[in-house]
This record gives structure tokens, sequence and C-alpha cells, in this order.
């Protein structure tokens, strides 16, 4: 049985306020949009991420890319469900987290297996635009909406990783993309696809789940884009500052 509900914290805004401006989307439909954007999008990050792949690349150092990804996933999931009051929420981002981290194992010991050592641990490092962009969104419509793209980014990445070490005959590698990680990342693009609706209600709330989810396609973009510059490892500007509701 689903919990009830926790009420926005802006279902009671005054007239005249941010929140109450024009008509909102029909939530559902909403969704249906943000998607049909991202699929367009994914389109051309695929092709991105699938010249990062190339032949030259060793699969060790795409795991390990894999495996920063995993950690700052779980740290970001861990850092949103410490103050979301809806119990839903809560429970699917700690699922989250502990998914994340059972990739990251796996991921981990595969590297070793082949001969590498993962260190691909963030606190010796950086962390990555991305992470300092999303640790920062302060409503679920934003957080699911930038979850909604980071998952499905997730799962486009782990499926052509899984492609490119079949195609050069790392079966274990491609298995363990394939039947070990993907279906959690499935399952997590489901839960933002799910949740989504129940706050998406407003058009303040649409209007910021909009910005998260172009903002997050850019900074997955920038992050995969073999030909760009180094990226400033300070605050990038109009980006929200850290901390929660």
């Amino acid at each position: 049985m689903r919990h009830p509900s926790v009420p926005l914290a802006h279902s009671h805004e005054p007239e005249g306020s941010s929140h109450s401006r024009g008509p909102a989307v029909e939530p559902a439909g909403f969704v249906d949009d943000i998607e049909r954007e991202l699929l367009r999008t994914l389109a051309r990050l695929g092709e991105q991420a699938r010249a990062a792949m190339g032949p030259g690349v060793p699969v060790t150092d795409l795991l390990a890319a894999a495996l920063r990804d995993e950690i700052e996933t779980a740290e970001i999931a861990a850092l949103w469900l410490t103050d979301e009051p809806d119990l839903d929420l809560r429970l699917g981002f700690a699922r989250q987290v502990g998914d994340e981290a059972r990739h990251f194992e796996m991921i981990a010991a595969r590297i070793r297996e082949l001969g590498a050592d993962p260190t691909a641990d963030p606190r010796t490092r950086a962390h990555s635009p991305g992470f300092r962009y999303l640790r920062g969104l302060q409503t679920p419509a934003e957080r699911l909406a930038a979850g909604l793209v980071r998952e499905a980014v997730a799962r486009l990445k782990n499926a052509l990783l899984a492609q490119v070490c079949e195609a050069r005959g790392d079966v274990d590698t491609a298995r363990l993309c394939r039947d070990r990680v993907g279906p959690d990342e499935v399952r997590h693009l489901d839960f933002c696809r799910k949740e989504l609706p129940r706050y998406a209600l407003t058009l303040a709330d649409q209007e910021a789940a909009r910005r998260a989810v172009a903002r997050t396609l850019q900074l997955a973009e920038e992050a995969t884009d073999p030909s760009r510059n180094a990226k400033p490892t300070t605050a990038l500007p109009g980006d929200p500052s850290p901390g929660g509701r």
C-alpha cells in the first residue's frame, strides 16, 4: 500500500506568487514531454559516448569511469534522502544507494580481475560538475527530473559498454554490465518516472523540472564529449548551492 503523499511545501502559496502563474501541463503528459526531449538528446549523446569508447581505450579505463559514476550517484541519492519527508521517495533513494554501492563493488572487482587497480575514489579528486549540480537540487520535482536524466544516461552508457566489451571478446564484463547492473538501472529509471508526476503539479515545479533536465543533459554531454576542454573545478554559474530544502 502506498503511503499518502506529503503535501508540497508550496501548495498553499499566496495568490500572485511564482507558484501560481498560469496553467500547468497535466502531470503524466508533462513526464511524457520530458521523456520525448530526453530521447532526442540521448541519440546524440550515444554517438559521443560510442566515440569515447574507441578501440584504443582499455576496458579497465572505461570501467574506472563507470566506477566513479556509481559512487557519485550513490552519494547524491544519500544526500537527497536525508531531507526527504516523503517515505516513498526516501526509501527509493535508499534502495538506490545500496544498488550503486553494490555496482561499485562489482565493477571494482572486475577491474582487479583484469589486472588493474581501481582508483576512482572521488575523495582523492574533485567531484564532477554533474555531482556538484545535482547535490544542490532542493525540490522533489527537480531531483526526480534530474534523476530521470541521469539514470537514462547511465543506462545508455552501460549498454554501450556491454556492446564494446562483447565486440572485444570480453564476455564477462559485458555480462556484468547487461545482466547485473542493467536491471537495477531500469528500476531506478522507472522509479523516477513513476514518482515525478506526483510532484510536477504546478507550473513553477514543471519549469524547475525542465531546467533540471536541460542542465543535467548539458553536463552529461560535456562529460561525454571526448574533445571537450578541461572543465573548472569551481561551482558553475547558475548552479544551485549545496543544501536541502
